[in-house]
């Protein structure tokens, strides 16, 4: 039986792609576990591997192709024995007629080195009773089919035995433990009602036309640069978010002084590598720190909101956006109270490189229950920034400058003072729990060898 090779999903919003170049050609024998193909998505370039031992038969999209669809028929492979030529004739009369949903049988192909697809193929081993294959992992492997008709069904998959290509739970499996009836998941706890749809593009206003914005131009003196897949995202979710996400703002001032001296101290005693420091604290690092923190101390505010709960964490996630070619990303460092600030600080380096060499995974800049964007090094003073659900709040922070200030005994004073805004989405947080997070922050930030405890 052939193996059909698809679009993968190498994120939850994932729609579509760009084929950006086939490792292997068609004739080509595979192993399970061969890179196939490359896949360039609008945040990272990943690599798409076999799922099955044999020939590639058929290459059913080129290389080169941009905003190919999730689940969309990429290539056939052919399985020992079978006829190659007719494998990829059946192949080029798919990719004429392509269907909306994959026939059962058919699997998205696992990304690797890029973080795992929504829908990837778990190591498999044989059954001791030889009758075709069991997973070793918690993942279910099915068809994305078969996955529907069994949610839809109340069918738990984990109770069905698969009797596709290597123990493949297909349609025809789930449709048949539907029938006998044991493969039943337990009764659901009751759930909120469903909330109202939100509103639709066609139900919201529109700003004007792009025919009607170059009109306002004189043709010949301006040159079109098309959209990436990453600045179409970046519109986008932005867009969603200032429109479904309620934001508030709040604004203090914090005397870094204390945090600078800290810092050059701790720099100065770090161990050597060769003739480098294994670390280099930056400000940004302390504020990721004091920000993880904050949460702690408000574990209230470290939260995600949905329609039907409210997700409190049990440790903190910051991400930090992160500057690059035609866009940003925001690598989350999760669990960043409990990681030293040495820690932090070479973990953000590395992620922020791999970020500007789009070679992130997935799972390192997804998620989050607060991000950093910081524009401090650019002379900003301050700014505010948009929050990028799921995450409930992020926090612009401005350069540190020099101030006059009042001090403690009312005579006049000089002080490093930075600036920073919260943004809170108001569906999670009100604003006593907002200030209650950001004077947890500046308490940190004026204070930071509480940071070291």
């Amino acid at each position: 039986m052939p193996t059909n090779i698809l679009m993968p999903a190498l994120s939850p919003t994932m729609e579509k792609g760009n084929l950006s170049k086939w490792l292997k050609k068609e004739g080509d024998v595979v192993k399970s576990g061969d890179v196939l193909a490359e896949i360039e998505t609008d945040k990272a370039t990943m690599e798409v591997e076999s799922i099955d031992d044999g020939i590639l038969a058929k290459i059913v999209v080129a290389a080169g192709t941009n905003d190919v669809a999730v689940n969309q028929l990429i290539a056939i492979i052919a399985s020992d024995g079978e006829d190659v030529s007719k494998v990829a004739a059946g192949g080029a009369a798919r990719a004429a007629a392509p269907s909306s949903s994959p026939p059962a049988g058919e699997v998205t192909a696992p990304a690797v080195g890029g973080g795992a697809s929504p829908l990837p193929s778990p190591a498999v081993t044989p059954s001791p009773q030889g009758g075709g294959m069991e997973n070793n992992s918690s993942r279910v492997f099915a068809s994305p089919l078969a996955k529907r008709i069994a949610s839809q069904s109340n069918v738990d998959l984990a109770k069905v035995k698969g009797s596709g290509p290597h123990g493949r739970i297909i349609e025809a499996d789930v449709k048949a433990a539907m029938v006998g009836g044991g493969a039943a998941k337990s009764p659901a706890a009751p759930t909120a009602a469903a909330p109202a749809a939100a509103p639709t593009a066609a139900s919201l206003p529109t700003g004007p036309t792009d025919a009607s914005i170059r009109k306002l131009f004189v043709e010949g003196t301006y040159e079109e640069i098309p959209h990436d897949g990453m600045r179409k995202t970046i519109a986008r979710r932005l867009m969603e978010s200032k429109l479904t996400v309620p934001h508030f703002y709040l604004t203090v001032d914090t005397n870094i002084d204390a945090l600078l001296n800290l810092r050059e101290q701790i720099n100065k005693a770090a161990p050597m590598k060769g003739d480098k420091p294994t670390y280099k604290l930056s400000v940004n690092d302390m504020v990721i720190k004091a920000m993880a923190m904050a949460l702690k101390a408000v574990p209230d505010a470290n939260v995600t909101y949905t329609e039907s709960a409210m997700l409190k964490h049990k440790q903190a996630d910051v991400g930090v956006a992160v500057s690059i070619n035609g866009g940003l990303m925001t690598p989350v460092v999760k669990a960043a109270c409990q990681k030293s600030l040495s820690a932090i600080s070479n973990e953000i380096k590395d992620m922020a490189n791999r970020a500007k060499d789009r070679k992130l995974k997935p799972e390192e800049y997804q998620g989050g229950t607060t991000a950093i964007s910081n524009l401090g090094m650019f002379g900003i003073k301050d700014f505010v920034a948009i929050i990028n659900p799921p995450q409930s709040s992020i926090l612009a922070v401005g350069a540190g400058e020099k101030r006059p200030i009042v001090q403690a005994d009312g005579t006049i004073g000089i002080a490093t003072i930075m600036s920073v805004t919260l943004s809170c989405d108001h569906r999670a947080m009100d604003g006593a729990l907002g200030a209650q997070l950001v004077q947890a922050f500046k308490n940190y930030i004026e204070n930071p060898m509480g940071m070291l405890v």
